[in-house]
């Protein structure tokens, strides 16, 4: 099987579906986007324009609401946000064929599970999506990191055929890409990561080069990173003592100005991942008796 002339159905033209898909469809492969309103209206009539540090591009894209007429696809990619997760389930129906395989690049490490009941674990790859991008205006999305990565792997048996094309697929459209053996590892390697940056860039209101920049805010978004990773360890997660020490480096280079998703929606008034992240967390800490004050008061002075 080659990466060439798959079919990417991306449900979700949001930030991190928008950025994947265009670039995808840059390469030459075709796309298909699900989206909505003001954003359909401006992808149908122009494309799907996307701006990045290094300059800009436009991507012919096929865009619709209706998955129906989108139809079958080789590769869905979801990048839904993850209260939307149990509607997409449902919605991406028409898209998945007998062949098709589903990669859920949603935050949190919830998604995949819904997915799997419905299509088959087989069917469903686990996936992380390791961008930092938005919608800036219908029909654009802004880039801010300067990296652009997917890393997937089969939740079920090996599949090392269809794990080639897309390795091709994503390679040949310029995005950094990993197929791992262990996604479990890789979805809470991500997971730790994310609630910290979240939590600690919403409760502050200050992008990351600031909080890890201040004695009180980086001690917050160290107790958030070992936290969930002491939550990863009491589930048997396959992840090294290291990786809190790993995680906080990785944030310090990060762009200065970068900041969560979730501290980008709570700016603009949006509904928020908060339940999925750190309300997750402090969830699952309590049920197995980890201590998470921290994630705990991100949740309460988010929810205030």
């Amino acid at each position: 099987m080659s990466g060439k002339g798959l079919r990417f159905g991306i449900m979700g033209a949001g930030g991190v579906g928008g950025y994947f898909g265009a670039s995808l469809a840059k390469s030459g492969a075709d796309v298909v986007m699900i989206a909505r309103n003001a954003h359909l209206a401006k992808i149908q009539e122009a494309g799907l324009r996307v701006e990045t540090a290094e300059g800009a591009f436009s991507a012919p894209v096929t865009a619709t609401d209706d998955p129906a007429q989108a139809g079958p696809c080789d590769v869905v990619l979801v990048a839904v946000k993850l209260w939307d997760t149990e509607t997409a389930v449902e919605a991406i129906s028409p898209m998945v064929g007998p062949e098709t395989t589903v990669i859920s690049l949603q935050n949190g490490i919830g998604a995949e599970p819904a997915f799997a009941a419905r299509y088959g674990q087989d069917r469903v790859f686990g996936g992380v999506a390791q961008i930092s991008a938005t919608i800036s205006a219908p029909g654009t999305i802004a880039k801010h990191s300067g990296f652009a990565r997917i890393v997937f792997g089969e939740l079920g048996q090996a599949q090392p055929d269809r794990t080639a094309a897309l390795v091709e697929a994503f390679t040949q459209a310029g995005i950094e890409t990993k197929h791992s053996t262990d996604i479990q590892a890789e979805l809470w390697r991500k997971f730790i990561f994310l609630v910290a940056l979240s939590g600690a860039t919403a409760v502050t209101g200050k992008p990351i080069g600031e909080v890890l920049s201040n004695t009180e805010d980086r001690a917050l978004f160290e107790a958030l990173v070992k936290e969930t990773h002491a939550l990863s360890q009491a589930k048997a997660i396959g992840l090294a003592p290291e990786t809190p020490a790993q995680v906080v480096t990785f944030a310090e280079g990060l762009p200065h100005a970068m900041r969560a998703s979730m501290a980008h929606d709570l700016i603009a008034g949006n509904r928020l991942e908060l339940d999925w992240l750190s309300g997750a967390v402090v969830r699952m800490a309590r049920e197995l008796g980890v201590p998470a004050p921290a994630n705990a008061g991100v949740v309460d002075v988010l929810s205030a």
